[in-house]
């Protein structure tokens, strides 16, 4: 019997767009690999915001999702989350505004997005990059660019 892979861990550090511009975008590649995805947040407020932004960020498309306290919650391909537990199954995890990893084990990509103008948001990505990669498992970083991102460690 094969182990599992051991989930990757990527760091994406936002200066050309906000949260609201880049994940959908990131929320939409997760879908088409036929991922599910969890995103995590610290505050409820965050998890109010993005509920109706996925629904709203584009005329043309919407992101099926819906908050983890919500009856069903659990069989939506997106779930938007301040808890720890991973009800969906979700394959993704999305840590934004410092969520905590907590254990990785269920995942297969860990995604950490950080606003490259707070310095608040900076000091934790680098301590959550420090304890990460004291785990052993497998990071990389992420810089924004034009119109796109480019790795760069």
């Amino acid at each position: 019997m094969t182990a599992a892979a051991p989930c990757e861990v990527w760091f994406y550090h936002l200066e050309r767009t906000g949260l609201d511009q880049a994940l959908p975008e990131l929320l939409e590649k997760t879908l088409a690999r036929g991922w599910r995805a969890l995103v995590r947040a610290q505050d409820k407020d965050r998890i109010e915001h993005l509920d109706g932004w996925l629904w709203s960020y584009r005329d043309e498309s919407f992101l099926p999702h819906a908050p983890a306290d919500e009856p069903g919650a659990a069989r939506q391909p997106i779930l938007l989350t301040t808890g720890q537990d991973n009800p969906n199954q979700a394959d993704a995890l999305f840590l934004i505004d410092g969520a905590e990893p907590g254990t990785l084990d269920a995942y297969t990509r860990c995604v950490v997005l950080f606003d490259g103008g707070d310095d608040e948001a900076l000091k934790t990505a680098r301590r959550q990059w420090t304890a990460v990669k004291g785990t052993g498992l497998p990071v990389s970083y992420w810089r924004q660019k034009g119109r796109g991102w480019e790795k760069q460690a």
